[in-house]
Order: structure tokens, then C-alpha cells, then sequence
């Protein structure tokens, strides 16, 4: 009979969209997900760049997937059905499994594993240690409550003690305060009526009111089932309309058989723009989501929070507010919600600063739920489920900023820390991670190392998914001494059950992309190991209970789980717990993955052992909980310090070198100065792995300050290749505990490349699943790039291999080549990939640890590198703005080499400084830091015009492109329109982002404890970078003489490069008319130069496309001086001084006269008198009277609109009056002469007047439509109220319609004389024409192209109208659609940061 518990499990209908393991990132998410096509050349990456976390960006997975962008992820993988993937066996089974056969329960078992850390025997020996008493945060992508196993803990308490937003992304302004009217009704922020609930109470009445667009609470995977699920119903309304209009126009033809009548035409045109438009809508259909108004109150005791989300359901009687049962703040009733049965989406609330902002948290993707199952799901009806410590509490710390696709910010990983010290967490779980250009460096790592060492928290991270080459471990996970790193093992019952493999490995492994130590400053990089894949509970909203996922995102929580364990035990039986003791305990209990020294690089001290741990803490609970910090100096050098020794350069391994090593023990902050630090005394005994290479003093005494000893390195008599060793302190008198300290030594002695050309083959390398073959290489002086061939032999079934290249630099990111290259049968493959001159490079190539099993062949592979380089004396070039030529000295050290330099400018950068800066204190507690200190916000605000559509992308060069390793907290920012629409968000890794023509504000926002910081960032410079369109790159000549860019000859166009023989060559700025028009000074173009190709390619015109290229820049010059500028025109001097000063003070009166305010009725009465005095001094000044006009049409707070209107009629035909229309038209019917200056004055003044007549002729028609509406609404409502009118009256109405229409229409074809009244300007008139004849098709089809064809950001009233002629047609689908649209076109304020 089936476990009932099967019908669950789903991991085998994945959605095909999850991501796998990130290089710069840390992703722990390996995604079964659809084959990505490859690309083998060019995938050099500096670790510059993170990658996001969402399941459609791929980057390394077990499917192979590898992606070139790299964004911060979780460090995880989520894998597919179909692709095989496995690993070995764990704990004190640690060694064959050929022949092994699942069961039931062995299947379940490996689904998620414990057998592997010994946590299964742990439990079933203590079975009430199973994390109980223990409390986990999970920083992550958000937890979700309803999903499985995540309710109760195996004792029966809530397993979810918070859930909350760290980043912000679901922050809702609910500042504003509404009341209620005597029906129980409020005014919602969205324009809804909403009825709130007369049972709820309230006691001071107020209500705050909020909206969000659901969407932007969303992953963008359930974003896009619901989409297609909506337009599906959408499309079916829309289609039954269409097929409405069709018959009305069927029946119009077949009653008309003749359309010969101009009535008659017009009426078929409209009937046919309804059909044409509801077509086009279908095609153009954009779901921006519905809108949920959200109210929030207090009810005497707590917040309460209420949504109206009847824009979710397909019945409006659902959803209502009054219907909703509220919420208040999950820690405090532990409840959730869900929006609605078609996103299955759960969510919880938490209410901040007295009411004005409400959090409305969930989850960014299913990592979270994922990672928090793992570590502590509890299934009562099927414990092999189970996680590794269901009896553990946690809370959920959304670090994942669903405004970001999920990377974590600064803002959320801050909060997050407060948070986990605010709840008392003993343990943090993080599954996120980047490549760091320091290791144990920053503002996170400066927080978590006050949470550790003085609150005791155990932090707990991955590793990273950057393998399989060294040096590839991320931050934080990796490269921080206050986190335990944990790298990512497979078993063979997880590969025979979970990833379902058809013959599993014979023994256990580190997975393939699982990043590897050593730091760059020479620390493990890796603590620990755990198993690296489960298939675990995932959110509701994913509509399956659980799924697949591997990666270092799944061995963190695991290794997370197994200490939970040890923690429970610890407070079970009174042991103090320590992060110092319990991570002793794990490095010293560990069972090591490999027989060599060196994987220790990949596995840490090797598989985590939950029992033999705590036997271990038993053992040791009386001694002092201390952490022994190591820093190590090279004697005679003043470089800086590091954790441990890495001799990685070839003159590094060429002779013997001394290393001071300091040794200081470190207490919590809250030891006993007298108890614990003064009595500490401990007598060491030193050991070295291998003497003859290590040596270092036999014993130390070890006191509290610490003590520091020399060690000697000497690995002159060592092979090529890579060697381990460490240096270790055991306790004289206890030598049962193990190394208290470690210093390792990690060595990579690089084989020289001697011959010329130079090139060096690796022959008959045999590869079985699993293995890797690691090469390291000095790369010659004046190398460049490298062209590679990769040739397999002798196997059947497809091959994956992972082809790895690192070089480390000082300063700087490791420089990570990377490709994933499969063979379907045996052949060859080439690569080309930049590499760093005289530095060591790593090659790894490894069989992906699936790959091929069940076949038995091994594949043989001949791997062949040439090296090939240009030396020039200028890398990056600045080109000043002058007209000088750049001389550039090129030199092939190596071998001949094609000369064809090519360089091109397509980027442009222009800086801003901030126009306005403000800062503050934030005002929640969410923003305290466990010190005390409130954090500071700077908003930095920036405004820019762009005069053409274009992409573009912040770039702050002193914040970007750092999160962990930079002492600024962090940055987001927004880009905004005139309307307030949000058109893009960021952070430290900006995007482009496409934006139309128009006027923007960027708004930057900084946060820091430390005001000064804040202060000396009030003026920074930021620059907005964009593409350039094909047609303005400018492509830069090169000449063989200094005077060539002038003279036009001497062109340089290509040569061969022989060794020992420099070149020299001249780089053109470019020509000025070359320049794209508005261009302002001190703008930057940004391009790149290169000078060889590829031997194997062909010469192109991009120097992107080749191998090596380096940034080229040109620095606008000042531009040219204008020689009309400070002339006066004849006319103006012939002018007698009299006329002049009448003029002038004309003039100055008008201006004065059109700053006069008129908000008050006193303000009003002054401008009139003001005004009459003026026409009576400048009778027919048609400038005065388009000044009245202007007045009367800015007026606010109008009473009696009629009257109002009437008034500006009576301005607008003032206007009127003044112009000589005939003149005007006589003009007009001539041409004038473009050379004479007078007739160009003349005519631009005789356009401005036309101008003002069109504009005094257009607003007397909407006057004229406004008073006629007006009248019309005046009516139905008295004929509501009254039901009958008196004939009489009636009559006189009517009259007055047919007036006003005469009116309407004689104003209409006098305006239609001078301007076109289709155009975005005047168009309004003709949609209010047509809709005033019962067009309204037609109406809606001038409307729609008026909006089309103006390229000024959209104006509210143009869609305000079309919300009404679409309601006048009866479209309800489209004009609840054009509502949802106007909460993103309109939205009353900019969000929240």
C-alpha cells in the first residue's frame, strides 16, 4: 500500500524555471529546470556583478546550467527530474554501497537526509534533544506558514514564532487617517468605498488607510501563473464584447446597403473603431495586477489590519473588507492569511510606527520554506520527513527583497540581526552569499560579529555554489570567522533516492559545484560539511507540498538543524551554550570526506556528526568557552594579516618563508574578568601535518592576552600541484579535545611554461564521476588571453564537465573563468578567456559527480593551452577633449602576434550632483541596533531629463558593487516620473532600466548609525549610464602619425607583431560632429579598445567580441561658444528710448500681475480689480489677456462651476477679439524670407499670436462642453429627485442645449482653421465632439492616439476621459483594467524605501 505521504511529493513535476548554483553568487538552488543553450567562449567574469535569486535566471546547476551574469542568490539549486545527480554515504557508514537496494523507507529517508550527520541516531538515542528549547532565525527568502510541517513542533508548540520583512518590500504608507460616515463607510486609499465591519472595534474612530498592487507582493513565477490565468478569463469577456460590436456593425451594413450619407459614414466608422479597438486591446493587454486597499487600526489593545481584496475574486460579493477576519502582528496571535483561492498565496502583517506603515510580508521564492523545513519540518504521520530538528522553533527573516527578484539588501540583512537578538535566537541559518573582494571584512561582518560574541548566537551559512575550483567560497558563509561555513555533501542513498541516479556513487562526496576554500588570506573557507540536497516544503502558492533543491543553501540548514540538536541537549542539561564550544566540537568530531590532506579545501574538517559532537560537549562542559583568533604576519613584510598561510605565486614557492603567528584567545563579552580571564592558562602542544615542510616550536603557553610564535615554510622540494598542511595546537593536558587552533598552510606550486610559443598540454586525464583534475600554471609575462582545446575520449553516454579557471589578485574579486561544456560523444572543444600576467592560475576541470554513472567508461581528456598576449604601454585610455592624439606602444612578448587594434565609445555617463538632501531618523524599532543606536537615513534626491527614450543605469562608483565587503550599511534607490510612476528600483548591483522621453527624479537612499558618514555624503556625484543607439556609436580611427587625425592620411589599419620588436601607433579622439548632439560637458563616453584577435577568428569591429579588451573613455569638452550670442536685432535698436521703458514697465506689471495668488476670496477680489485696471491701461494687449485666461483657468476650490466657466468663455473670447484673425491668415498664406532677420522675428512672433488664439479657441470649447455636462448632471439629478419638471422649464433647457451646441460647433470649426485637431494638444475637443454625437468609438479611437502620439509623460485627465467613455460604452472589462493601470500611471505618492 502507498504511504499516504508519497501523494505529496511532487519533485518530479518541478516548474522548469528554478535556478542552480551562482559563481559570484553563492546559490544554493539548484532548479530542475529546461536546458539553457551554452556558450563556451568569453564567460570571464571578475566576480563584479551579482546574480539575481529568482528561478529564471540560471547559473550553475546539476543540470549543468551555468549563466555569465553574477548576482548575489541564495546559495541553492534546484534541479530536474531528468537529470542525474547523486552522492555518498555519511557517518559511520561513510564507505561502500555497491548493490544497494532502496525501500520504502530508505527512499523516504534520503529525501531528507540525517542519517548522513548521525542526527537519526542522535534523536533515537535522546529522543526529547530534538531542538527543543532551541530558536532558529531564517534569513531568507521568507518562511511560509501554511506550508507542511511548519505548524507544530514535534512537542506542540507553534513552530513559527515571527514572520517578518527585513527589507521593506511589502511596506505600505497608512499614514492617512480617515473617519467613517454614519453607514459604516470609508474613503479607501485606492478611491474605493469600502464598509467597514460594525463589530470591529475602534475606539478613537481613525482608520488608516493604505493600498498595494498585489503583484508587487508576488514571486515573479506565481505573477505569471496568475496572469495567464487572468487573461484566459479576461480574453473570453473580451471576445464575447468583439462579438457584439461585430453584429452591430453586421446589422448597421445589412439595414444600409449604401453608406453614401456623411451621418450615416461617420456612424459605420465608429461601429467599426469599437471592433478595431477591442482587437488591439487583446493584443496589447498588460496585467499590471489588482489592487487591495489595506486598513489598519487599533482596537484598545493591538494594531488590527483588514484588506478589501475583491479585485482578486471572480465573485465581487467575495473578498469584501468588512468580511476580512483582521490580523494583527504575527508574533503576537500567530495568524496568516491568504489573498485568495487563485494565488493560494499566504501572507502575515506586521504593523510599525503608531499605524503609518504596515509590513505585508511573504515570501520572495520557495528557497525559504525550503531552508526552514529542512532544518526543523515536523510531520507527525511520516518522521522520516521530518527535518533534522523538528522540535526547533524559528522565526522568518525575509532578507530576499522582492522588489530585487529576491537578492538581499543591506537594509534586510541589518534588520535581520536586530531581530534574531530582539527574539533571543540561539541560532542563525543564512543561505545567501557573494564572491568578496576582502575576506572577514564590512558592516554585515562588524554586526555578526557583535551578535556572536556578545549575544552567543550561532551563525550558521553556505558556503557557496562556485566549485569546483579553490578559492571560490563566498561571503559571508565562507570568508567570515564568525560563521560557520558548511559545504554541500552528497550520499549514495541521496543520490539513489532523491536525485533518483540509476547507480549511486560507492561512497559519499562533496558535490561538484560546491565552493571550495581557501579564502585569499589563507583561512579553511570551509568549516564543515552536510548533506547538500533534500526534497523539502515549499509555499502553498507553488501549488505542491514539496520539491527538489540542492546546493549549499540545503547543507547550511542541515548543518543548522544538526547543532539545533546540540543545543537542545546543551540546555537540557545546563551547558552553557557558545558558539566558541559548539563549533569546537564540530570541527573536532567531523568524519573526513577523502584520504587526501587537501580536501579539507572542499569538505572543511569534513562530515558534521550531531552525536559524536555532543559526546564531545559533555566531555568539555567545564571548560572556558573560547575562541583562539589566529593573525598571521610574513616576518620582514608589511603585508597585511591573514588567517592563514596561501603560497599561491610562483616566487612565493621558490624559497623558504617565516610567518609570525598570534594566537589570542577570545572570551564572550559578558566572561568574568576575574573567573574566567585571569585564570585562563593552557599549555599547548604544537604540530605540524608534515615537518619537512612546516615547521613550527614545540610547545606554547597560552594566556589570556596571547601569545605569538614563528613558523617556517619551506616548499622548495615540492612537486607542481596543490598541498595542504596545517599547524595545530593541542591541549598538554587534555589532548582528548583535539585541535583547539588550526593555521593552515595551503600551497599551489605552478608549473612554468617554458617553451615558445608558449603552450602546455595535459595528456590521457581519466575522469570518472566526481573527479577533478586540478593544474596550476604560472602564466607568462605578457600573457593576455588564453585559446584552449579540450579532447575527450573513450566513453558512451553524454559527459558534463565543469571547466574552471581562478587567478587571485590583490584588491580585488578572484578573476573566475567558468564553463560548462557537455560531450554527447567523444570530440573537441575550444575556449578562449582572458587571463592576469605572471599570476597563478588555477585549471579545474571535473566530470560533473553524475555524469555518466551506470556506465562504467572512463573518459579520457587531452586538455591543451596556448597563451597569447600584447603588451601595451596604455590599458585603459582617457581621451582629455582636446584634438590630440593618444600614442599607443604595442609588444608581443611571447610569440608573433596579429596587430589589428579596434576601439569604439557606446556608452555615455553623465555625472549629478543631488538637488536636494534630507536626513533623518528612522522611526521604528526594526531599525534599533542591539546597542542602542537608532540607524540614519540620507535621501539623496537627483533629477535628470531624458530628450529620447533610452536605457539607462545608475552607477555610484563608491558604493556599487559591494554588499558585504563595504562599512556602508546600504543603498536602494527608485526612478520616478512627473506622475509619481516608479519605473525602476535597485540597489548596489543597478540594472538598466528602458524609461520614455521625458522628466525624472532619482531618489537615493543611504543608511547608516554614524551620522558623519551620512554627512560627507550629502553631495555625491552620481552618474546615469546608457547606451548608446547603433547609429551614435562612435567608432575611433588609429593612425601611423601624430598629424593624421587632421591631415586625414597615415591611417593604421593592422601589422604582425614580432617578440622583442615594439610598435607604436596614434588612437583619434573622435570627430566632434561624431559627438551625439546634447552631450554636455564633463559627460563621459565609455567604450572599449582592443589590439589582437583570436588566431582562429575572424577581425571584427567590436573589441568586446575579442578575448582582451580594456575601457576607453572621452571626456566632453566645453561646448563651442555661440557667435549670435549677445547680438541685438536692428528692429530692436531703432526703438526710441520712451517705447523702450513703456515697454519694459508693461511688462514688469504683467509679470507681477501673473504671481498674484488667488486662494482666498480677498486674493480673488484684488486680482479682478487688478485685472480691469490693466485692460483699461492695455486695451486688446492680447499678452494680458491670454495672462487672464491663464488665471482664470489655474483657479482652485471652484463653487459654482458654471459661472466659472462662463467667465473663462468670456476671457477666451477676449483673447479672440484681440487677434486679426484676416492678418493673421494673410501671413499665413505667404512665405517669408528665412534669410532676412526682420521677416524671422516677424514670423515667430505671428506664431506665437496664432498659438494664443488656438489656445483661447480650445479652451472656450471645453468650457463650453463643461458647462453642457454640468447642466446635464444638474438635470438628472433633479429629475431623480423630482421625477417630473415643470414643461416650461423644460423647454428653456432645451434651448439652452441647442445654444450651447451652436456654440460648441462654431467655436469647433473656427479652431479647426488653425491647428490640427487630431493632435496630443487639442485632440480633447474632438473626443469631446464625437462623444457629444454618440460616437463614442470613435471618441475612444482620438483619445487612444492623442495618448500614443504624446511623448510627454500621461496626463491623468486624457485617461481620466477614457475611463469614462469606456464606462459610457459599457466595456467593464476594459475600464476595470484601465483602473488597475491608473494605481500604476498615477499613484497618489512615491513608495516607501
Amino acid at each position: 500500500m502507498q504511504n499516504p505521504i508519497l501523494k505529496g511529493l511532487s519533485w518530479a513535476k518541478q516548474p522548469p524555471i528554478l535556478v542552480s548554483p551562482s559563481s559570484h553568487t553563492l546559490p544554493s538552488l539548484l532548479i530542475i529546470g529546461r536546458k539553457i543553450k551554452l556558450k563556451n567562449n568569453n564567460n570571464s567574469s571578475n566576480f563584479k556583478k551579482r546574480r539575481k535569486k529568482e528561478w529564471n535566471h540560471p547559473h550553475r546547476s546539476g543540470s549543468g546550467i551555468r549563466g555569465g551574469k553574477y548576482r548575489a542568490m541564495p546559495c541553492s539549486s534546484i534541479e530536474t527530474s531528468n537529470i542525474t545527480c547523486g552522492g555518498g554515504g555519511g557517518g559511520e557508514e561513510n564507505g561502500r554501497f555497491r548493490n544497494f537496494k532502496l525501500n520504502e523507507s530508505t527512499f523516504l529517508a534520503s529525501l531528507m537526509p540525517k542519517k548522513e550527520i548521525g542526527a537519526d541516531r542522535f534523536i533515537e538515542a535522546h529522543a526529547h534533544y530534538d531542538g527543543r528549547g532551541a530558536l532558529i532565525a531564517i534569513f531568507d527568502s521568507g518562511v511560509d506558514p501554511a506550508a507542511a510541517g511548519l505548524q507544530l513542533t514535534s512537542d506542540g508548540k507553534p513552530k513559527i514564532l515571527d514572520v517578518i520583512d527585513c527589507t521593506g518590500s511589502g511596506d505600505v504608507d497608512t499614514s492617512e487617517v480617515v473617519k467613517a460616515d454614519g453607514d459604516g463607510r470609508i474613503h479607501g486609499a485606492s478611491g474605493a468605498s469600502l464598509v467597514v465591519n460594525s463589530s470591529w472595534k475602534n475606539p478613537s474612530g481613525e482608520w488608516h488607510v493604505g493600498y498595494k498592487l498585489v503583484y508587487e507582493l508576488f514571486t515573479d513565477t506565481l505573477t505569471s501563473r496568475l496572469k495567464k490565468e487572468r487573461k484566459k478569463k479576461w480574453d473570453e469577456k473580451n471576445q464575447v464584447e468583439i462579438a457584439k460590436a461585430v453584429m452591430h456593425l453586421d446589422e448597421f451594413d445589412q439595414k444600409h446597403t449604401k453608406v453614401e450619407d456623411p451621418k450615416l459614414k461617420r456612424t459605420r466608422e465608429d461601429l467599426q473603431n469599437r471592433i478595431d479597438i477591442l482587437r488591439k486591446l487583446a493584443d496589447s493587454y498588460n496585467d499590471k495586477g489588482p489592487v487591495i486597499d489595506a486598513v489598519v487600526w487599533h482596537d484598545g489593545e493591538v494594531w488590527r489590519v483588514a484588506f478589501d481584496t475583491q479585485s482578486l475574486e471572480d465573485d465581487h460579493k467575495c473578498g469584501t473588507l468588512a468580511d476580512f477576519v483582521p490580523l494583527t502582528n504575527y508574533r503576537i496571535e500567530r495568524k496568516y492569511g491568504v489573498f485568495s483561492k487563485l494565488d493560494a498565496c499566504t501572507f502575515v502583517v506586521n504593523v510599525y510606527d503608531e499605524g503609518n506603515i504596515l509590513s505585508i510580508v511573504t515570501d520572495s521564492s520557495p528557497h525559504g520554506t525550503h531552508v526552514a523545513g529542512i532544518a526543523t519540518a515536523f510531520h507527525p504521520q511520516e518522521p522520516l520527513l521530518n527535518g533534522v530538528a523538528p522540535g526547533a522553533q524559528l522565526i522568518s527573516c525575509k532578507i530576499g527583497d522582492s522588489r530585487l527578484g529576491s537578492m538581499e539588501t543591506g537594509t534586510g540583512l541589518t534588520r535581520a540581526l536586530i531581530a534574531a537578538v530582539e527574539h533571543k535566537c540561539d541560532l542563525i541559518n543564512m543561505s545567501y552569499g557573494e564572491p568578496t573582494l576582502l575576506p572577514d571584512y564590512g558592516r554585515f561582518v562588524d554586526l555578526v560579529n557583535e551578535v556572536v560574541n556578545k549575544h552567543r548566537l550561532i551563525f550558521v551559512s553556505s558556503a557557496g555554489n562556485s566549485g569546483p575550483a579553490l578559492s571560490t567560497v563566498g561571503a559571508p558563509g565562507g570568508t567570515s570567522s564568525s560563521i560557520i561555513g558548511v559545504g554541500a555533501y552528497v550520499s549514495p542513498e541521496m543520490a539513489a533516492g532523491a536525485h533518483s541516479v540509476v547507480e549511486p556513487p560507492p561512497e559519499g562526496l562533496e558535490y561538484t559545484w560546491s565552493s571550495r576554500g581557501p579564502t585569499v588570506d589563507g583561512d579553511l573557507g570551509v568549516c564543515i560539511s552536510a548533506p547538500g540536497g533534500a526534497v523539502a516544503p515549499v509555499p502553498t502558492w507553488t501549488l505542491q507540498g514539496r520539491m527538489l533543491m540542492n546546493g549549499t543553501s540545503m547543507a547550511s540548514p542541515s548543518a543548522c538543524g544538526g547543532i539545533a540538536l546540540l543545543i537542545s541537549a546543551m540546555k537540557a542539561e545546563g551547558i552553557p551554550v557558545s558558539p566558541y564550544s559548539v563549533r569546537k566540537a564540530l570541527e573536532n568530531t567531523s568524519v573526513l570526506v577523502g584520504c587526501l590532506p587537501e580536501d579539507k579545501l572542499t569538505t572543511g574538517q569534513g562530515l558534521m556528526q550531531v552525536d559524536k559532537a555532543y559526546e564531545y560537549i559533555q566531555k568539555s562542559r567545564e571548560f572556558s568557552c573560547v575562541w583562539y583568533q589566529i593573525k598571521i604576519n610574513q616576518s620582514g613584510k608589511s603585508t597585511s594579516t591573514s588567517r592563514g598561510i596561501y603560497l599561491r605565486e610562483a616566487t612565493a614557492c621558490q624559497q623558504s618563508t617565516e610567518w609570525a603567528v598570534q594566537v589570542e584567545p577570545k572570551f564572550h563579552e559578558d566572561a568574568s574578568k576575574l573567573e574566567e580571564l585571569v585564570p585562563f592558562e593552557e599549555c599547548i602542544e604544537l604540530h605540524s601535518s608534515d615537518n619537512a615542510v612546516v615547521r613550527a616550536p614545540e610547545y606554547l603557553l597560552l594566556t589570556h592576552n596571547g601569545r605569538t610564535f614563528n613558523i617556517v615554510v619551506d616548499p622548495t622540494s615540492l612537486s607542481d600541484g596543490l598541498h595542504y598542511y596545517e599547524v595545530y595546537g593541542i591541549d598538554c593536558k587534555a589532548p582528548w579535545r583535539g585541535p583547539l587552533f588550526r593555521i593552515p598552510i595551503t600551497i599551489t606550486k605552478p608549473m612554468a611554461v617554458m617553451n615558445r610559443p608558449p603552450l602546455i598540454s595535459f595528456s590521457r586525464m581519466s575522469f570518472l564521476p566526481g573527479h577533478i583534475e586540478r593544474r596550476y600554471i604560472q602564466v607568462p609575462l605578457g600573457a593576455c588571453w588564453v585559446e584552449a582545446t579540450m579532447q575527450t575520449f573513450g566513453f558512451d553516454t553524454t559527459r558534463r564537465f565543469y571547466v574552471d579557471t581562478v587567478q587571485i589578485c590583490p584588491l580585488r574579486r578572484p578573476i573566475k573563468w567558468e564553463s560548462v561544456v557537455t560531450f554527447s560523444s567523444p570530440t573537441a572543444k575550444s575556449f578562449a578567456f582572458p587571463v592576469v600576467s605572471g599570476q597563478t592560475m588555477e585549471l579545474a576541470i571535473a566530470q560533473f559527480w553524475s555524469s555518466g554513472m551506470g556506465s562504467h567508461e572512463t573518459t579520457i581528456v587531452d586538455f591543451e593551452i596556448v597563451f597569447h598576449g600584447i603588451g601595451v604601454n596604455r590599458t585603459e585610455v582617457v581621451l582629455d577633449g582636446s584634438e590630440a592624439p593618444i600614442r599607443i606602444e604595442a609588444e608581443a612578448l611571447l610569440a608573433l602576434e596579429k596587430l589589428a587594434p579596434s576601439a569604439v565609445l557606446n556608452k555615455i555617463r553623465i555625472p549629478y550632483r543631488p538637488t536636494e538632501a534630507k536626513l533623518c531618523t528612522l522611526p521604528t524599532n526594526r531599525d534599533r541596533l542591539p546597542s542602542g543606536k537608532q540607524i540614519l537615513a540620507l535621501k539623496l534626491t537627483y533629477n535628470f531629463k531624458l530628450e529620447d527614450g533610452a536605457e539607462v543605469k545608475p552607477h555610484i562608483p563608491l558604493l556599487n558593487n559591494r554588499i558585504y565587503d563595504t562599512k556602508f550599511e546600504s543603498q536602494f534607490y527608485m526612478i520616478s516620473d512627473t506622475n509619481k510612476r516608479v519605473y525602476a528600483m535597485g540597489d548596489c548591483y543597478p540594472n538598466s532600466s528602458k524609461l520614455p522621453k521625458g522628466e525624472y527624479t532619482l531618489q537615493l537612499h543611504l543608511r547608516h548609525d554614524n551620522v558623519q558618514y551620512l554627512e560627507k555624503m550629502k553631495q555625491l556625484v552620481l552618474f546615469l549610464e546608457r547606451n548608446l543607439e547603433e547609429k551614435d556609436v562612435v567608432r575611433l580611427n588609429f593612425f601611423s602619425e601624430p598629424d593624421g587625425p587632421v591631415m586625414g592620411n597615415g591611417t593604421f589599419k593592422s601589422s604582425v607583431l614580432v617578440p622583442g620588436k615594439k610598435e607604436s601607433f596614434y588612437l583619434s579622439p573622435p570627430n566632434k560632429d561624431k559627438i551625439p548632439k546634447n552631450s554636455s560637458q564633463g559627460s563621459v563616453f565609455l567604450g572599449a579598445i582592443s589590439h589582437g584577435t583570436l588566431s582562429y577568428a575572424k577581425e571584427g569591429k567590436n573589441p568586446q567580441k575579442n578575448p582582451v579588451s580594456y575601457q576607453i573613455c572621452y571626456v566632453v569638452p566645453p561646448n563651442k561658444t555661440d557667435e549670435d550670442k549677445g547680438k541685438v536685432s536692428s528692429s530692436a535698436c531703432s526703438k526710441p528710448i520712451a517705447e523702450l521703458l513703456e515697454e519694459e514697465v508693461r511688462d514688469a506689471k504683467l509679470k507681477v500681475f501673473g504671481s498674484l495668488k488667488q486662494d482666498t476670496d480677498e486674493g480673488r477680489s484684488e486680482w479682478k480689480k487688478l485685472a480691469q485696471s490693466l485692460k483699461s491701461e492695455y486695451p486688446k494687449y492680447t499678452p494680458l489677456l491670454v495672462k487672464i485666461l491663464e488665471s482664470l483657468l489655474s483657479q482652485s476650490n471652484i463653487g459654482d462651476k458654471v459661472h466659472h466657466y462662463e467667465e473663462v468663455i468670456g476671457a477666451a473670447d477676449e483673447v479672440v477679439d484681440s487677434i486679426d484673425r484676416d492678418e493673421l491668415a494673410k501671413f499665413f498664406s505667404l512665405k517669408s524670407d528665412p534669410e532676412d532677420e526682420d521677416a524671422e522675428k516677424n514670423k515667430k512672433k505671428m506664431e506665437t499670436t496664432r498659438d494664443q488664439l488656438a489656445e483661447a479657441l480650445y479652451q472656450k470649447g471645453l468650457a463650453l462642453a463643461e458647462i453642457e455636462s454640468v447642466k446635464d448632471e444638474k438635470a438628472s439629478a433633479l429629475g431623480a429627485s423630482e421625477g417630473t419638471k415643470d414643461l416650461d422649464q423644460t423647454g428653456d433647457s432645451a434651448l439652452g442645449s441647442d445654444i450651447q451646441s451652436d456654440l460648441f460647433e462654431e467655436n469647433f470649426k473656427e479652431l479647426m482653421k488653425w491647428v490640427d485637431l487630431r493632435s496630443s494638444k487639442y485632440g480633447t475637443l474632438s473626443v469631446l465632439r464625437e462623444r457629444r454625437c454618440g460616437r463614442l468609438g470613435t471618441a475612444l479611437k482620438v483619445l487612444n492616439d492623442m495618448i500614443q502620439d504624446d511623448g510627454e509623460p500621461p496626463k491623468k485627465k486624457l485617461y481620466e476621459l477614457k475611463l469614462s467613455l469606456l464606462d459610457d460604452i459599457g466595456w467593464s472589462h476594459l475600464s476595470t483594467y484601465e483602473r488597475q493601470w491608473m494605481h500604476v500611471r498615477f499613484p497618489p505618492s512615491l513608495p516607501l524605501f
